[in-house]
């Protein structure tokens, strides 16, 4: 189905044409629509574009609505203050609209798909190899994850990219350590879970780190191994290849408790770029980006310096020939440029690494691999707080171990569910409070802009009121368990009839869904698609509690008030998806 025009472009097209026609010396102008609550629309473009020409603006003001075709879509058009435009519609566009939104049965609801896309690689959820994932990995994941359904969803070409942590000194440290205390390996590992078997490797991941920092003579030893393990040295590669299996199966059963899906082949860590990395360091220095500074090859930029004045440059290769994580992302945006074919690349990644990327991305621009048809673009995030204001912690100062946060999200959210419950038997309440439950984790970051710290409050985040995603689950169920309840009447639109001041406001509401949804995609913010549901939510709940449905007057009101609800349920299960959160038909 193609996509509906919605009733706010409609509008605006109808202002512009009546605009230029007022003022035809101004070319196209822009009209500056949007919502109001003293109407349905206000147009305030008349007043900047009066001030260029030397026009009176009231008078232009009144030009324009005497050139305003009104009819079926437009009902009043008036002149307010110094030149405003108050415009009102008519009751039957805002059904007629919505009525073709819901015709779509592509379950796209009208919204439209780019017709000619580009490639976005995203590059998000990213643990480390042998580490357990914690706290500081939920954010990224989460972010990356509700990006990549948007652009998919608007037509992108999106290719997904995990970068984990697979290479370097730490698993020369890890494989040596095993080597010498081999008994500290639990021989049950091979028939542990996933989880428990990551839980023994972070153990001695700990261990190892414990005594390379100090024993000089272990860390010269762990530093030997990484040599043998960068130079190919069979035995250290298989062991290495153990720990990435093992932390892959990990891996795996987090990201499927987070309703994720995660794809083995987009899978692309550290070490996939070790091919690249001698030519990434060649390709900089005999181009002059980088130059040789006490051994080391580094890139200097003028406007980064140290407390002491000096110039802080990247490093791209140590004195010593190893290479730091700049030459890996270096190689990784030439992989993703040069092979991928990517017009855009988006990093999901703390907040804290800014500086790192946005010296890593100015010596690509220096290098030619990013220009004006290349962007990258670090969606950077904030931390997640504790109640207290402080970084999240346990109360022995440990970082939250994430698989521990999603259980007691659940175990919460079960709470809710079984307390709410009618006729659900044990095994759907347990379901409902996983779907309920990740569901308030995942909202609760994705509601606040990812640039924002936010505090972890579970007690708020399964909360029925407020905004949350169990008030937005809840709303969902419930419009179920009307059309459940309506028996022989159907959701079907009745343009002819007139319009409560509450329909007409969820009406127009649902109908701005695709221009959200394109807002949010062009802007890589689903914190506004998050606003836009619990918006429509609240206006539902305003139209239930004053527009009764099943017991409306007349039949033909009846079945258009089911057709709203049915709408509005449409609306924010799809939106709901396209934040990686699932809609329970009851709760």
């Amino acid at each position: 189905m193609a996509s509906v025009t919605s009733l706010s472009d409609s509008v605006h097209q109808r202002l512009a044409a009546a605009l230029s026609a007022a003022l035809p010396q101004a070319g196209s102008a822009d009209p500056l629509l949007r919502r109001s609550d003293r109407a349905d629309f206000q147009a305030n473009g008349i007043l900047a574009l009066a001030k260029k020409e030397k026009a009176n603006p009231r008078e232009l003001a009144t030009r324009v609505v005497s050139g305003v075709e009104s009819g079926e879509l437009i009902k009043d058009v008036e002149v307010s203050g110094p030149g405003f435009l108050n415009i009102t519609l008519t009751d039957s566009a805002i059904t007629r609209n919505l009525a073709a939104r819901y015709a779509d049965d592509t379950g796209r609801l009208g919204v439209p798909h780019a017709e000619h896309p580009g490639t976005t690689v995203i590059d998000y959820a990213q643990p480390n190899v042998a580490k357990e994932m914690h706290v500081g990995h939920l954010r990224s994941a989460v972010i990356g994850d509700a990006v990549v359904q948007l652009l998919e969803f608007t037509g992108e070409n999106v290719v997904r990219r995990h970068h984990i942590g697979d290479w370097g000194t730490q698993f020369g440290m890890l494989i040596q350590y095993l080597e010498e205390h081999p008994h500290e390996l639990d021989h049950k590992a091979d028939e542990a879970s996933g989880e428990e078997a990551m839980s023994n490797l972070d153990r001695l991941y700990k261990a190892a780190r414990k005594l390379f920092d100090a024993d000089e003579e272990f860390k010269t030893r762990a530093r030997r191994r990484v040599v043998d393990l960068q130079a190919g040295d069979p035995q250290t590669l298989a062991t290495w290849q153990k720990f990435v299996d093992e932390s892959k199966i990990y891996f795996f059963s987090v990201f499927e408790k987070l309703d994720m899906e995660i794809r083995d082949e987009d899978i692309v860590g550290e070490s996939g770029y070790n091919d690249m990395l001698a030519e990434t360091c060649r390709l900089l220095e005999e181009s002059g980006v980088a130059v040789r500074s006490e051994g080391a090859l580094c890139v200097f930029f003028d406007d980064i310096k140290g407390p002491d004045g000096n110039p802080v440059p990247l490093i791209v290769q140590k004195s010593d020939g190893g290479y730091g994580y700049a030459a890996t992302d270096l190689s990784a945006i030439r992989d993703r440029v040069f092979n991928l074919k990517a017009n855009s690349i988006i990093y999901v990644v703390d907040a804290r690494q800014s500086l790192h990327f946005k010296m890593v991305f100015e010596t690509a621009r220096r290098a030619g691999w990013l220009g004006d048809d290349v962007k990258a673009h670090q969606l950077a995030f904030g931390t997640v707080l504790g109640k207290d204001g402080k970084p999240f912690k346990t109360r022995e100062g440990e970082t939250v171990r994430l698989v521990d946060l999603l259980d007691e999200a659940i175990d919460r959210a079960s709470a809710v569910v079984r307390e709410k419950a009618q006729d659900l038997s044990e095994e759907e309440i347990a379901e409902r409070g996983t779907q309920v439950g990740v569901g308030a984790v995942k909202y609760a970051d994705l509601s606040t802009s990812a640039n924002r710290d936010y505090k972890f409050d579970l007690d708020q985040m399964v909360s029925l009121n407020g905004d949350t995603s169990v008030y937005l689950q809840y709303a969902y169920a419930r419009i179920q368990s009307i059309l459940r309840k309506a028996g022989a009447s159907r959701p079907a639109a009745h343009p002819e009839l007139e319009l409560h001041e509450a329909e007409r406001a969820l009406g127009l509401h649902a109908d701005s869904f695709a221009a959200t949804v394109a807002e949010a995609a062009t802007e890589y913010a689903p914190h506004k698609l998050a606003a836009y549901l619990y918006q429509l939510a609240s206006l539902y709940t305003t139209f239930y509690d004053k527009c009764p449905v099943l017991k409306a007057e007349t039949q033909e009101q009846i079945e258009n008030r089911l057709f709203l609800c049915d709408i509005t349920a449409r609306t924010l299960h799809r939106g709901m998806a396209l934040l990686g959160i699932r809609t329970p038909e009851r709760l």
